[in-house]
């Protein structure tokens, strides 16, 4: 369960509602009561609709979902009805129609990447990394998990990832053992991914025998000949591919024998059109 703070949903409401719904007040029609519709316009999934439920709860609105995150929703299904003061119902609105919209698009990108995958592989998994749109970590991290990924890394503490931007900073760049012994001595705990940027340097690394090493842009054959030698020089290691991936490449590494693919396509799908309706009761 992600859980969503007080302050995190009040920083939502009020990028939009600080200051009330003007065009409402003017009218003069806050005060009487009203339900709120919201709806899918297109077949696929959804997500976000958990987060929106608190949004709305947040302003005093009574709220029933008709669908749970991640579910496959036919065009017109309906996800989400609100009721309430008028006020509220479209102070709400608005936020709530666009958590809504891009959480599933996020979902819909990352559940058709993951099933790309697993018709060929069943236990692929497919992990997003934490290069998510600047203030959407919280909402990437559950569509993200709605479409049946996982995630790659939250932060850069939480498992060692050896780039060349780090090497680069080493007395001897080139010597993947030392630099992989150094970081597993220092860090325990630790998972121990380092990522190559071509063939010779993910042979390279293998010597050093990391957990996972991440092939970053590499071709689909390049990645078969590794999958072979790997097996043999780091038995021990996984490889995950990474760079380029998304809902039109996946296919084309689905059949490498790799079973993590690392990706940030997810997070900018094109949003879901989600149909949100308001009635005076």
């Amino acid at each position: 369960m992600i859980y969503y703070s007080d302050a995190f949903l009040d920083s939502l409401l009020l990028e939009d509602i600080h200051y009330g719904d003007l065009t409402t007040r003017a009218l003069g029609i806050g005060a009487q009561s009203g339900e709120m519709h919201f709806s899918r316009k297109q077949a696929g999934y959804v997500s976000g609709l958990t987060l929106g439920q608190k949004l709305l709860e947040k302003l005093g609105l009574q709220t029933q979902l008709h669908a749970n995150d991640g579910d496959h929703t036919e065009a017109g299904t309906l996800l989400l009805t609100a009721t309430g003061r008028a006020e509220a119902l479209h102070q709400g609105w608005k936020m709530v129609q666009n958590v809504i919209e891009w959480s599933s698009g996020v979902t819909q990108m990352t559940r058709c990447m993951v099933d790309t995958l697993r018709q060929y592989q069943p236990d692929a998994q497919l992990a997003c990394t934490r290069k998510n749109i600047p203030g959407t970590k919280l909402l990437a991290t559950a569509a993200v998990l709605a479409g049946k990924g996982i995630i790659h890394r939250q932060g850069c503490a939480e498992t060692i990832l050896l780039f060349a931007n780090h090497r680069r900073f080493l007395a001897e760049p080139e010597n993947w053992c030392a630099a992989i012994a150094a970081l597993r001595r220092e860090a325990p705990e630790k998972t121990i991914i380092a990522e190559a940027d071509n063939p010779d340097e993910a042979y390279q690394a293998l010597k050093g025998c990391p957990d996972v090493l991440q092939l970053d842009k590499f071709s689909p054959d390049d990645i078969r000949r590794l999958v072979k030698d790997a097996a043999v020089l780091a038995p021990g290691c996984t490889l995950s591919v990474a760079g380029g991936l998304n809902a039109e490449t996946i296919g084309q590494y689905a059949d490498t024998g790799v079973k993590l693919f690392v990706t940030s396509a997810p997070y900018y799908a094109s949003p879901a059109d989600i149909k949100v309706r308001l009635y005076p009761r």
